[in-house]
């Protein structure tokens, strides 16, 4: 098993997602630190701009979006499985809006004054923050603190109904839609004390959650950021010729692309298109710290077009 690197911050939901599917497939793996904000120098010198948050690191292969490291997870340890068999389909699509909407809802409610205080004590914290997040979102606001209440009640109400006949959303045992579902319930519980107070009256959703973070984060070790960008240097990026070519923009392989996701945390990343699947795209491209490095990302949820178009 390769070393796995992931970049994250303890407080970020999406990153909790992550930690808990490699716990859940008992990957042991290296944690380096990164910035809640901009700038994020180390970060950006493996993946060329795009900076959300985690990113997945194996040698000099960077993997950009929760959707696409699950992915790559399934890929490297296949059981337990992300995807159940008789569900795989509905999996994906439940990940899908639990990482789209329901995110959308719990942030807006988490965020709300009471709760921004308690998450950032020193304003001048929060202000960082908020400008930092604002931009991100290209200035369109939260979604109102009473809409996204009234959003975020009755998403909460359909996890409920989802464990009215099994412990995990499409079974047994947990998949996908699990953590997927559980993060943005976990940013509430976990660091938004003052507002947890909406889960309380869906006991099936806490006993839900429970079971979920019981699974744990499996073992790490910490990294330093310039280690990380040492091993990519050192490391050669895994072969990508005997990838199937899907072409949907008539560009062909080898040609300078860029690459950005379609409306949150739109920074930009230029390399030339090396392989285009019908799941994701990888560039390749040369920093001056990290060397040849490819930047890998899913298709849904991200756009390309030539660079400089």
């Amino acid at each position: 098993m390769p070393d796995l690197i992931l970049h994250h911050y303890p407080m970020s939901p999406f990153a909790e997602k992550i930690r808990l599917i490699l716990g859940f497939k008992r990957l042991e793996w290296r944690s380096v630190q990164i910035p809640m904000t901009v700038p994020k120098p180390d970060l950006v010198a493996l993946t060329g701009g795009y900076r959300r948050t985690p990113v997945l690191q194996i040698g000099a292969d960077i993997y950009c979006d929760t959707a696409l490291i699950a992915d790559v997870l399934e890929e490297l340890a296949p059981t337990p499985a992300l995807y159940p068999a008789a569900h795989k389909g509905l999996a994906r699509v439940i990940a899908q809006w639990a990482d789209g909407p329901l995110f959308q809802a719990a942030m807006g409610y988490n965020f709300q004054p009471a709760g921004a205080r308690q998450l950032f004590p020193d304003p001048e914290q929060l202000k960082t923050f908020a400008a930092d997040r604002a931009a991100m979102r290209n200035n369109v606001p939260r979604i109102a603190p009473a809409d996204a209440t009234g959003a975020y009640r009755s998403y909460l109400r359909r996890i409920s109904s989802m464990l009215e006949q099994s412990p995990f959303l499409l079974g047994d045992v947990p998949c996908i839609a699990d953590f997927s579902a559980y993060h943005p319930l976990w940013f509430t519980r976990t660091h938004v004390t003052t507002l947890a107070g909406i889960l309380e009256p869906m006991p099936a959703v806490l006993e839900w959650m429970d079971r979920v973070a019981a699974i744990g984060h499996a073992a790490s070790a910490p990294m330093s950021s310039q280690q990380a960008i040492d091993m990519a240097r050192a490391a050669i990026p895994a072969s990508v010729a005997d990838e199937f070519h899907q072409d949907e923009h008539g560009i062909p392989l080898g040609e300078p692309v860029t690459i950005m996701a379609e409306s949150f945390g739109q920074e930009q990343t230029t390399g030339e298109l090396m392989a285009a699947t019908r799941t994701r795209y990888t560039l390749r491209r040369n920093d001056p710290r990290a060397g040849w490095v490819h930047v890998h990302f899913p298709r849904v949820g991200f756009l390309m077009k030539p660079a400089g178009a």
